[in-house]
């Protein structure tokens, strides 16, 4: 009985097989970092919310001031969600017997809050302070786009923490004067850089300190 030999053209399969066995582990890990970041994960995500609310429509057209629904953001390290009173102060007159707004009618009967689902969710191991960014001059625009033009809101950042200290090494030109801050289609005068704007001395405290340069404000 003869050995089964194999053929002399497989000898050239060798360089191949010894490559691919190099080459696997380096593309497992690149298929995993890139693959699980945030980039992949997270940018995009817009999940469908129990009210089809418009921030195009609130935000955009009518011109709503983002701290009417989102009160807190100026006090407080969560922005906070506007409760069914909010709502109701303008839709118990404006389309009261909407279907669309079903749920609100039925958190008003209830009391339980309307289930919005968060859009933008950082993990547990992470402070974030609305309110030392906002009173810094930061917009929300930097972290969450122009959400006076999005029907359905979307993650639009990885909120990644490379992300964060990209910002973190330089602010200033993620800063703008603080009444500006919620005013999402502000532009910085063209005659002037982001360093030459008096963001710094318009966004001193009432104690004339930086929240930006002042570490307590987050890790307290």
């Amino acid at each position: 009985m003869s050995l089964f030999q194999f053929p002399r053209w497989t000898d050239k399969l060798r360089p191949l097989l010894g490559a691919t066995l190099l080459l696997a582990p380096a593309y497992v890990t690149a298929l995993f970092y890139f693959g699980a970041s945030p980039e992949t994960l997270a940018v995009g995500y817009a999940p469908e919310q129990p009210i089809p609310f418009s921030h195009a429509l609130h935000a955009g057209e009518l011109g709503m001031d983002c701290r009417y629904c989102h009160t807190t953001v100026e006090e407080a390290a969560h922005a906070a969600i506007p409760p069914t009173s909010a709502c109701l102060n303008c839709h118990d007159r404006i389309l009261p017997e909407s279907p669309l707004l079903a749920p609100l009618r039925q958190s008003k009967l209830t009391g339980d809050p309307v289930p919005w689902v968060r859009v933008h969710d950082l993990p547990d191991y992470v402070y974030f302070d609305h309110s030392a960014h906002v009173l810094s001059g930061v917009s929300c625009v930097e972290c969450h786009g122009r959400v006076d033009r999005m029907d359905l809101v979307k993650q639009v950042e990885s909120l990644s923490m490379g992300w964060c200290l990209d910002c973190h090494r330089d602010p200033e030109p993620s800063r703008r004067p603080r009444e500006f801050v919620t005013q999402l289609d502000w532009k910085a005068p063209k005659d002037l850089s982001p360093a030459d704007l008096p963001a710094r001395r318009l966004n001193l405290d009432e104690n004339g300190l930086d929240p930006m340069e002042d570490c307590s404000t987050c890790h307290r």
